[in-house]
């Protein structure tokens, strides 16, 4: 499966999350760290090179390859219906800092040792770059916070892992992405 690249691809920043702890950890059956603090703004300052302000892995030196993970809410209304939910859970369960709606943002990733896509989101406040590197694998607690099988159903769609090149803005609502062509990613 190769990148898509495209001029502008509209979209929507349908969720986004900013938080200072890391609230699922250790083990699943007792249950998620509280995130008294985490919040799902309205908008979010990406930092070039650090992340986003006021996240977990802001400046962090061993996730600045990953200092933003970005997934697409249409994952979630796959994997729900593959697993008969009712109800599409939440795409905020999945912990991702953006998810979007409109494009297939696993397919900016590549495998270990490579660089993936390089690739824009406006809101109008002016393009933010990032440059994805490797995918956002799910986890164990995506079976007890999404549904039971889900983790497994996540596999290969669970968003991916992003490093800022710019600072600027990301906001909830209408969004072009833009991906460069493979000449320009480096």
């Amino acid at each position: 499966m190769g990148v898509v690249t495209a001029t502008a691809v509209p979209v929507e920043i349908v969720g986004l999350l900013v938080s200072p702890v890391h609230a699922y950890e250790g083990r699943p059956q007792f249950g998620a760290r509280p995130d008294l603090d985490g919040t799902g703004p309205d908008c979010v300052e990406v930092r070039a090179g650090l992340g986003l302000v006021g996240d977990r892995y802001f400046g962090r030196a061993a996730h600045r390859r990953a200092a933003v993970t970005l997934f697409a809410a249409e994952s979630l209304d796959e994997i729900a219906a593959e697993l008969g939910l009712s109800d599409v859970p939440d795409p905020e369960l999945t912990r991702r800092n953006v998810v979007l709606r409109g494009f297939p943002v696993d397919q900016l990733a590549t495998g270990r040792g490579t660089d993936g896509a390089t690739f824009s989101l406006d809101c109008g406040d002016g393009p933010v770059r990032f440059r994805a590197h490797r995918p956002a694998n799910p986890c164990r607690w995506m079976d007890v916070m999404l549904a039971p099988g889900a983790f497994r159903a996540m596999r290969g769609r669970g968003g991916v892992r992003c490093e800022p090149l710019d600072d600027g803005v990301l906001r909830l609502g209408p969004a072009v992405l833009r991906v460069d062509p493979p000449d320009q990613t480096r």
